[in-house]
């Protein structure tokens, strides 16, 4: 089975290499690659032992009879005859989620066998974290995988040289025209596409744009599939509600009192919650933005929700593919607010994996100003206003309004426009915001 390369993969590399090590658990939504990737880091290793208590529930007895990792170790060793030792084998609890005490398990495994390659994995995990919130602080790493971003997306489909293009390119430099125009045709698909690995696997393979959109509409009946197990006290068809909800409002302040509400404004707060507990949605919360970190002048009253993949997201809209995919000006690119929802995206993935990324826009407040930046982001000690334009042309009043106000050396437009600085704004393309913006 083909396994395309994620950026992941150097950072689960270099915790099987560390000499200070702790149990990893892998975080993320459902069908990301979590499960994919630790398979593969497998091959590192001489010998490999998958626990996986969906396919296997009964394996949970083996975890209520003992937590101490020498008990657990040794019945697995027999189950699955094969050899657990230090520095030679991975132990995988795959789905961990339906078996509550492996995951407790997992923070005696750094006590005791600190050296044991030890990680865990699971769809709808945070659910379960929620009930055991002790469940290893200071003892167990989280580190969290989203879909492919459009760095790995050209890395699966095997476009190196120009990936590296981009990362060599500094201002003022010119960048190739002939580069942007291949980036831009591979970017539009990219929206189309998504980063659900399976979507992006279907493309690669056999290049077929309408058995993508067959795997992204497989995709959602999953998702929504899922929603039953969001919490017993409240209904599917709530959570699909509120889930439509979000998809409609993508770009804009979210409001509870959207068309056929059935709920009321803290029912919906909660599944917001659970949706984002999930990894379905992102919150953008608004920030006055006056100084680092940015999150310490923050309205929770105020905020944005983003969808965590452009390919879902089209598809739940029913947008026209033809026209992302054959529109030059690519104005089509504003439905839906899909050049917003793919920025944020990209800073998501593109930070840390060891911290979900918190997304902040900037409004200003005074009375009756319409003044907006779409993201506002830290990075070495600076602020960096970040505004999103979905064609080539466009005002930059609001930019322009927040550097004066807040004194910022630079901001960021990203648009379909090729790199260029104009005074004190660097345009990057939104193929490479998710490179560039933290450069």
């Amino acid at each position: 089975m083909s396994y395309f390369r994620r950026k992941i993969d150097k950072v689960l590399l270099d915790w099987k290499n560390s000499d200070d090590r702790k149990p990893l658990m892998l975080r993320g939504a459902r069908q990301v690659g979590k499960s994919s990737a630790i398979r593969h880091l497998a091959k590192q290793f001489e010998f490999f032992v998958e626990v996986n208590f969906d396919l296997n529930p009964d394996y949970a007895a083996i975890f209520q009879e003992s937590l101490h990792p020498k008990d657990i170790c040794e019945k697995l060793s027999v189950l699955f005859n094969t050899p657990i030792e230090i520095g030679k084998t991975l132990v995988f609890f795959d789905e961990v989620q339906s078996c509550i005490p492996a995951i407790s398990s997992l923070r005696y495994f750094y006590e005791t066998m600190p050296n044991l390659h030890v990680i865990a994995s699971g769809s709808l995990l945070e659910f379960a974290l929620a009930d055991v919130p002790s469940f290893g602080v200071g003892r167990v790493r989280s580190v969290y995988l989203y879909p492919f971003s459009f760095e790995e997306f050209l890395m699966a489909n095997n476009e190196n040289l120009l990936l590296e293009s981009i990362k060599k390119f500094k201002f003022p430099e010119k960048f190739s025209d002939i580069f942007h125009q291949k980036l831009l045709s591979l970017f539009k698909k990219f929206l189309i596409i998504g980063g659900m690995p399976e979507a992006v696997k279907v493309y690669v393979e056999k290049g077929d744009m309408l058995e993508v959109q067959r795997t992204l509409d497989d995709l959602i009946i999953s998702i929504q599939a899922d929603f039953t197990k969001y919490k017993k006290l409240i209904e599917p068809i709530r959570v699909k509600e509120v889930f439509e909800s979000v998809v409609k409002q993508i770009g804009f302040k979210y409001t509870y009192s959207y068309p056929n509400a059935t709920l009321n404004n803290k029912q919906i707060k909660d599944i917001l919650e659970l949706l984002r507990m999930g990894g379905l949605i992102y919150y953008i919360t608004h920030s006055s933005s006056n100084g680092i970190p940015i999150g310490a002048e923050t309205n929770p009253k105020f905020r944005k929700m983003l969808l965590f993949d452009t390919g879902i997201f089209q598809r739940l809209l029913h947008l026209n593919i033809g026209e992302l995919i054959l529109e030059n000006d690519f104005t089509v690119i504003n439905k839906g607010n899909l050049a917003e929802l793919h920025v944020g995206l990209e800073l998501i993935k593109n930070n840390s994996y060891f911290t979900p990324q918190d997304l902040y826009y900037w409004q200003r407040e005074a009375k009756n100003s319409q003044a907006e930046v779409d993201y506002v982001i830290q990075n070495q000690g600076k602020i960096i206003p970040i505004e999103v334009k979905a064609g080539t042309k466009g005002a930059m009043q609001s930019l322009y309004k927040f550097l004066e106000e807040k004194n910022s050396s630079f901001g960021i437009r990203t648009s379909l426009e090729n790199f260029a600085i104009m005074e004190k704004v660097h345009i990057i393309p939104l193929y490479a915001i998710g490179l560039k913006v933290y450069d």
